[in-house]
């Protein structure tokens, strides 16, 4: 056995040692599927999460190869598409949140900026993951082609980032960010740090105030603006 696997290893390249690898491991996984939870997953299907994992780490390569700082959004920014931003705000006291968007074009324009409460929400990620969801809704109501998408979630923004079912408490939210995804012909998730997000995060809590959802074309309110600018004159774009 121990032979065997020497002499894979010896006379393999990168790219069939990492097929040969992940192809064990989801082998391995899927028998104890079986054996553990009854689950019986056909060859067809372990090779098609072979084949989804594989082009994840070319992927995830390739970014790190090319990777932006995200401190510096004018370095984000591409030429044909369209970035949107989104942030949430939670009441613990009423189990409500509120999701705080806004759409940026190639020139950091604004295209528009819409807010979005939600009820019977049982924490904050929930929150952040409805907000990254209404911000992918926005983007296909705009008909977006090519997307960028920015948040200062790294749990939600890693989740969405990835191609595997997510099994967490907001693992049903994720699959329909997943399930989306299709509808651009390109689409990214990025983290942002907070000082990034303060208008959205702005946007949501000016609408826990109004205590309803609101949409606006080409433009913020002029609240927010106002709140940020007393808040932080010179907010990084």
């Amino acid at each position: 056995m121990w032979g065997w696997l020497t002499w894979v290893f010896d006379r393999g390249n990168e790219e069939q040692l990492q097929l040969f690898c992940c192809s064990l491991w989801f082998i391995w996984f899927s028998r104890n599927n079986l054996v553990y939870e009854k689950r019986l997953k056909s060859g067809s299907e372990i090779a098609r999460k072979i084949r989804v994992y594989i082009t994840e780490l070319a992927v995830t390569k390739v970014r790190n190869l090319t990777l932006h700082s995200s401190n510096n959004l004018q370095q984000i920014h591409k030429r044909g598409w369209t970035f949107i931003h989104f942030d949430a705000a939670y009441d613990r006291l009423e189990f409500r949140s509120a999701s705080g968007i806004i759409v940026r074009n190639e020139n950091r324009e604004i295209l528009a900026s819409q807010a979005v409460i939600h009820s019977n929400i049982a924490d904050p990620f929930t929150a952040e993951a409805y907000a990254g969801l209404q911000a992918i809704k926005l983007g296909i109501r705009l008909g977006v082609n090519k997307l960028t998408v920015l948040g200062d979630s790294k749990t939600v923004i890693k989740k969405c980032q990835s191609f595997f079912t997510d099994k967490s408490v907001i693992g049903a939210i994720i699959t329909d960010i997943q399930s989306l995804k299709n509808r651009f012909q390109e689409i990214e998730f990025t983290f942002v740090p907070k000082a990034q997000n303060i208008y959205v995060h702005t946007i949501a809590k000016e609408a826990f105030r109004r205590r309803e959802s609101f949409y606006l074309e080409r433009k913020i309110p002029e609240v927010v603006r106002r709140t940020v600018g007393n808040l932080w004159p010179n907010p990084p774009d």
